[in-house]
């Protein structure tokens, strides 16, 4: 006797709604995927921005925010910080939400906050190749992973000496985009 199989397996659209879901024929529970949401930040010790250089995929070998996927029953300041320490081994102190970010090619929301280092204490951690504090000048721009990493530092120059008014979004014309 052949087995069915468990849980959501068929793809349809459910009564009362208009997109096609994965729903399980059985008891028709279905199953909602929805996107991803990304917290990080900009964190800075004395005008020096912290950037990490990814030790995994995507973009191996270049430098990013640290940032990553909050968790669940997480807020997302408290993964922002998680992701600081567990990339950067970074302490922040969170000064309010700087930007947040559309990518719907990848089904993500990205939430950045401005943040300040609470020590210049930083050494890479099981994601990160290597991490440094940089100027300005000295950020290795042609090796930057990601599109919203070059607009959340844009953003976070913007802002910098002021108090945050309401946060960034995507640049004009920007939708997520590698290129």
């Amino acid at each position: 006797m052949a087995s069915k199989p468990a849980g959501p397996s068929l793809r349809s659209i459910p009564e009362g709604d208009n997109r096609e879901r994965l729903i399980c024929p059985d008891c028709g529970f279905v199953s909602y995927d929805n996107p991803k949401v990304v917290v990080g930040s900009v964190a800075v010790w004395d005008g020096k921005i912290l950037l990490c250089r990814r030790a995994i995929p995507p973009r191996t070998g270049l430098w990013t925010l640290p940032a990553g996927y909050l968790e669940l029953n997480e807020t997302s300041e408290a993964g922002a910080l998680r992701e600081a320490w567990e990339e950067a081994r970074a302490r922040l102190s969170i000064d309010g939400l700087l930007a947040v970010y559309n990518i719907p090619r990848i089904s993500q929301v990205q939430l950045i906050y401005r943040a300040r280092l609470v020590s210049p204490d930083i050494d890479a951690g099981e994601e990160s190749e290597e991490v440094g504090l940089f100027d300005w000048a000295d950020i290795p721009w042609r090796e930057i992973a990601f599109p919203s990493v070059e607009w959340a530092l844009g953003h976070y120059r913007d802002s910098a000496g002021r108090p945050l008014a309401a946060p960034r979004g995507n640049p004009p014309g920007e939708i997520g985009d590698l290129e």
